[in-house]
């Protein structure tokens, strides 16, 4: 490293300065999909990326809760974790951790001024400068490779999965969770193009682990599998489960593989879908028991997966009075989230505040969620691609006439503001909900947890 600072002083002095330096380019560069900066950044590099066993998951909805599984057990069978996930609730280095760790200021520094000249060089290439996802996600790979040593990285995808910069790695395991309605803008404007998207992580020979549902999608996945020789395994095919009981904070299921059948499996997150998300994480953990000679004892399975949280997804942040945070924002997300308004909670009026980006399908989630709600405060997340609240309030009014049912509903731009009227109105037997992009649950959720504002972001 010292050799290194006489070639190329030390760009940034401290952590803040060299987050800023990455962060920064999200509004300068936007997204960039490709692989061609990632390539050269390995190289450039001498590839730390090749000495990492990971475990790579995309899909629309549920990648958050599966990395969440995944992690809490291996965690608890003893090995070492590494987690890339985005985007983080409340600071940068979220996103980067080893056994829910994050990476220490003082070593990220170190790990950007190593890659600071060579992202100055790759800039000056025909390939362009690499993005701020980019740069994160060779940090990541840097800092495990280089540093940490986890036995296992457990890696979410950012945006769809061929042309997303986390695809520079081969993986022990591959899983897609689903495909639904979400960055159609970018993925395509098909579900079946959306699926060959995140099928583009599907590696040769190296198993997949599916939950995909609607046949027509389904097939894009198995056909893609088919071609690159790898075994599929999927739900309600080689694998599946069956619910046993369901109350607040406590689901058990029973599940079925094609290695062995499992009774009473607990978890502690709430919501069907949860359910699913855990079974899709099993079948994971199964592969690698019999693939790679994991080791996970039953007993460990059990305990890290009833001791996994998640937060910002149906998290109970405040009991007085009770606000639920939940970071459903596409049409699939607001119907897991209307289920377990259904099924799980109770209350006597519900009061709801969203904020939600510019690029979603407001309509399909405003079709879930205006059933259910008795007030509706449209609010503005603290980021610049976010949604018109007034558009989004002139929308719902027209649904909620096709529906000819009355709902309050309030236009407060200011987030904190907003938060305040639906603290306001919520009573002791009612619930809040604040729900829509995670941009705004992060902002929400450092605010009620540590009365800051958080660093969120991709």
């Amino acid at each position: 490293m010292n050799e290194l600072k006489d070639i190329h002083p030390a760009e940034f002095q401290t952590a803040q300065e060299a987050i800023a330096w990455i962060v920064g380019r999200m509004e300068k560069l936007g997204i960039k999909p490709g692989l061609q900066r990632m390539q050269l950044l390995m190289d450039k590099l001498d590839h730390p990326e090749r000495r990492l066993k990971f475990i790579h998951v995309a899909g629309t909805n549920g990648k958050g809760s599966t990395c969440a599984y995944l992690s809490s057990v291996l965690q608890t069978c003893g090995y070492d974790v590494g987690t890339f996930t985005s985007p983080y609730l409340e600071k940068y280095t979220n996103r980067i951790q080893v056994n829910g760790v994050d990476i220490e200021d003082d070593v990220l520094l170190r790990l950007v001024n190593e890659i600071k000249p060579i992202v100055d060089e790759i800039a000056e290439t025909e390939v362009g400068s690499p993005s701020m996802f980019e740069i994160s996600t060779a940090l990541a790979i840097l800092y495990f490779g280089k540093v940490a040593y986890p036995d296992y990285v457990v890696w979410e995808t950012g945006l769809g999965g061929r042309l997303d910069s986390t695809n520079i790695v081969n993986p022990v395991v591959t899983i897609i969770t689903n495909v639904g309605h979400d960055h159609m803008d970018i993925l395509g404007n098909t579900l079946e193009q959306v699926a060959a998207e995140k099928a583009g992580i599907i590696k040769a020979g190296v198993p997949v682990i599916t939950a995909v549902e609607p046949n027509e999608v389904w097939r894009v996945i198995e056909q893609t599998a088919k071609d690159k020789k790898a075994t599929l395994y999927s739900l309600g095919g080689q694998f599946n489960f069956s619910h046993v009981s369901s109350e607040l904070d406590k689901q058990t299921f029973d599940f079925s593989g094609p290695f062995r059948n499992l009774k009473g499996v607990p978890i502690s997150l709430n919501g069907q879908h949860q359910l699913k998300n855990a079974a899709v994480a099993v079948m994971t953990l199964e592969v690698l028991r019999q693939y790679y000679a994991c080791i996970v004892d039953d007993e460990d399975l059990y305990k890290g997966l009833k001791e996994t949280r998640w937060p910002g997804r149906l998290e109970m942040i405040s009991n007085e009075p009770r606000i639920l945070l939940d970071g459903a924002h596409n049409p699939e997300g607001a119907a897991t989230l209307a289920a377990a308004l259904q099924s799980v909670y109770r209350y006597r009026k519900l009061h709801l505040m969203m904020g939600m980006l510019s690029t979603k399908n407001h309509t399909g989630y405003l079709r879930h969620i205006l059933p259910l709600v008795d007030t509706l405060i449209f609010t503005e997340p603290d980021f610049h691609k976010k949604g018109d609240a007034s558009m989004l309030a002139e929308l719902a009014s027209e649904l909620l006439h096709d529906m000819n049912r009355m709902v309050d509903i309030v236009v407060e731009r200011d987030w904190k503001k907003a938060l305040e009227t639906l603290i306001s109105r919520t009573e002791q037997d009612d619930l809040a909900v604040v729900s829509g992009t995670l941009y705004l649950i992060s902002d929400v959720r450092s605010w009620i947890t540590y009365q800051t504002d958080s660093e969120k972001g991709w």
